[in-house]
């Protein structure tokens, strides 16, 4: 068993199409992500930072390399060494730029369902969403219809949804892309709460730079190649 890192990637690296129409979008990107940090991924767009978060998170395998979640080999290469949809569903937590709430539900019931679809009875479920909800700081708003939040809001229930199923792994792709300096740093600093207080390792895909001393960790991608800052 390898030294249990939240994520760990070693040389992954992914290429589209051969012979004159190959394209490297990522190569040889390597990253260690300790239980309990929040790393931040930048890059102009097209740098690879996108291809990157859905190789760890399952739903787009590299072409080589290797990903560990937890210290359990996940992929290597584009071979699933684990059931990937269930393994999923157990450990990662996704929130995009858009919250991608659905909009008949109401901020509990989004949070719920998540829960209800991972096995949770409708009791534990409805408490367990309304805990999070409190937590973040928007149990009040639990009854509302997503048209009746704000965009900061919005996206406070989406995290609230990714943690739902308690994982050891949050992947945000430009979570802050739509708020307001004053909302995205909000956002910003809960993700850094949630990974110092749950153990969870956390990747935030950002252009935002005013928020950057929120993260344990900075990592840069260009054309297709990541650097660890300092």
């Amino acid at each position: 068993m390898k030294k249990s890192f939240a994520i760990e990637t070693h040389d992954l690296t992914k290429v589209y199409g051969t012979g004159n129409t190959e394209v490297v979008a990522m190569q040889d990107a390597s990253m260690q992500v300790q239980h309990g940090e929040v790393v931040a991924l930048l890059g102009p767009s097209g740098s690879g930072k996108s291809t990157f978060l859905t190789a760890v998170g399952l739903i787009n395998p590299p072409t080589f390399g290797q990903v560990f979640i937890g210290g359990q080999l996940t992929l290597d290469g584009p071979q699933a060494r684990t059931n990937l949809r269930s393994f999923r569903r157990r450990h990662i937590g996704f929130i995009f730029q858009k919250s991608n709430l659905i909009p008949f539900l109401s901020a509990i019931e989004n949070v719920q369902i998540a829960l209800e679809l991972n096995g949770e009875t409708s009791g534990t479920a409805r408490r367990r969403a309304r805990e999070l909800l409190d937590d973040l700081g928007i149990g009040d708003r639990a009854d509302n219809l997503p048209s009746m939040l704000s965009g900061g809001q919005q996206q406070r229930v989406a995290v609230a949804r990714a943690l739902a199923n308690r994982p050891s792994v949050i992947l945000a792709d430009e979570p802050t892309a739509a708020l307001d300096s004053h909302r995205g740093r909000q956002v910003m600093e809960l993700f850094a709460q949630v990974a110092h207080e749950r153990g969870a390792g956390v990747i935030v895909v950002t252009h935002d730079h005013r928020a950057l001393d929120v993260f344990d960790t900075i990592y840069e991608m260009e054309d297709g190649r990541m650097f660890r800052q300092g």
